[in-house]
């Protein structure tokens, strides 16, 4: 059954040559495959990103990837980010507070989102709900 699958997340892109700066110096992803198409497969956690050459990179506006982070390694984890130059993004939405490009939601929820080079928007989120 699906439900027993463990998911892909797949990310176009343009240039796999700036991407894989981007996912590996930036995002320290270690590859774990490459395809004959110059796609390649990083492991993340327990799960992958498969990161491909196509011509529709770029075009999805919403999020694309979540990396879950646990709430008290956020702060590194972003400071490590902005450090490697990384630009957070903002948006409207009502329930949202913001801070210096962290969206927080009471105590359990912070998060931060960015884009990629070729503008696939990615996530770093921590939360604890109980």
């Amino acid at each position: 059954m699906i439900s027993d699958l463990e998911p892909l997340a797949t990310l176009p892109v343009k240039d796999m040559g700036p991407a894989r700066q981007f996912y590996e110096g930036v995002l320290g992803l270690t590859s774990k495959m490459e395809g004959p198409d110059g796609s390649v497969v990083y492991g993340a956690g327990s799960g992958a990103v498969m990161v491909y050459p196509s011509t529709f990179a770029g075009t999805n506006k919403a999020t694309a990837v979540s990396f879950q982070v646990p709430v008290d390694g956020f702060d590194a984890e972003v400071s490590g980010l902005r450090g490697k130059g990384v630009s957070f993004q903002t948006f409207e939405a009502d329930e949202l507070t913001w801070d210096d490009g962290v969206a927080s939601f009471g105590d359990d929820y912070r998060s931060v989102w960015f884009e990629d080079p070729d503008g696939n928007i990615l996530n770093v989120v921590a939360a604890s709900f109980s």
